[in-house]
């Protein structure tokens, strides 16, 4: 049995009976505790999955700025072939080269940005009917049994070209300059930012316009 000295002795180490502990910040007794645990764990899991979340849109936005910068110098390449291989006889096929660098670079990020903004021209004639929860649903199927497949498959069968790419520092063909394993490389790029876009999309985040 507890004596009554027991209650004068608890206070002085610092551990308090049940009945004397006060109701501060929301404790209710060692019941309200334990079942408050797994409301915790499971805000720790949202909190988890929202920063994942912010990251992944953070990438996607930050590739698409990055992107926007390649538009300039891609269209001065493209007009500077023509008066550099009829006047100046010379630099043409290296201003082709990093054309063709600057625009396969460009497009890997263009098709994620354009699915983020819900910017791909499609043929609306029965779409337009439907609500915006069917849109919704129909583009995390999309996401899910088309685009995270054909990622999968295409990350598989193209990893060890891009590698060995990427490895012997690959050069143009015809040209032999250097930086067609950029090209190469692009198309990992690609792949990996419109995995990720389908899985925001998956997680019914991938909207541009949820962006912070």
């Amino acid at each position: 049995m507890i004596g009554a000295g027991h209650n004068r002795i608890l206070p002085s180490v610092g551990v308090f009976p049940v009945s004397t502990v006060p109701a501060w910040h929301g404790y209710a007794g060692p019941t309200s505790f334990i079942n408050r645990a797994p409301r915790l764990d499971r805000a720790g899991s949202n909190i988890d999955r929202w920063s994942a979340v912010k990251i992944a849109r953070r990438v996607l936005r930050a590739s698409a700025q990055v992107a926007r910068v390649l538009v300039l110098p891609l269209a001065l390449l493209l007009f500077l072939q023509w008066p550099l291989r009829e006047w100046l006889h010379a630099w043409s096929r290296e201003a082709n080269d990093l054309a063709q660098i600057f625009f396969a670079l460009f497009v890997s990020v263009a098709v994620s940005d354009t699915t983020r903004r819900r910017a791909h021209l499609a043929a609306d004639a029965f779409a337009r009917r439907f609500s915006e929860r069917t849109h919704d649903v129909l583009a995390r199927a999309g996401a899910l049994l088309v685009l995270l497949p054909w990622c999968c498959f295409v990350l598989y069968s193209a990893a060890p070209l891009v590698w060995n790419s990427v490895r012997q520092a690959e050069g143009f063909g015809e040209t032999l300059n250097p930086g067609y394993f950029l090209i190469k490389l692009a198309v990992a790029l690609l792949v990996v930012l419109v995995l990720l876009q389908a899985l925001l999309d998956i997680a019914g985040a991938g909207n541009a316009e949820a962006d912070p």
